[in-house]
């Protein structure tokens, strides 16, 4: 499957992984000693929703509506983490999570989903070397904080 997304980075921001200031690339835990978790969904009640929860399980969380924008905050946020939708107009979160792991190798990916219709995106992302966990929307809070805190 080829894919209609097309995106370009240039050197400065495949190099952007760096914290200012460290010469080193983005670590585990920021300077707070919390996860940093970016959350994507074009629905802000979700994303409002799941920001809550993850803060009050003690993360660090920035929040984006859209992948453009989640792909400018990655830039400044550093996050250790990603959880996105995956269909999202424009750019789909798989399409993202590509993006992201390009910038920062070493991000854990989360994907999660309320449609059953996302296995050709997916299969386009094996095809490229990709393969990132899919949860289903809606999810228990205490079941995702678990599953966000087993991908280490």
């Amino acid at each position: 499957m080829e894919s209609a997304f097309h995106w370009q980075l240039s050197d400065d921001s495949i190099q952007s992984p760096a914290r200012p200031g460290t010469g080193t690339e983005a670590s585990r835990e920021p300077e707070t000693g919390r996860s940093r978790i970016l959350v994507v969904d074009d629905q802000k009640l979700i994303v409002d929703t799941i920001a809550e929860i993850l803060q009050g399980a003690g993360f660090e969380v920035a929040t984006a509506c859209d992948a453009w924008t989640a792909l400018e905050l990655a830039a400044s946020f550093h996050p250790d983490r990603v959880l996105t939708d995956v269909l999202m107009p424009g750019m789909n979160g798989v399409e993202l999570a590509i993006a992201v792991r390009t910038m920062y190798p070493t991000v854990k990916i989360l994907l999660f989903t309320g449609q059953a219709g996302i296995s050709e995106i997916l299969q386009g992302a094996e095809a490229q070397g990709y393969t990132f966990e899919v949860i289903p929307k809606p999810i228990h809070p205490q079941r995702l904080i678990e599953r966000i805190k087993n991908q280490d």
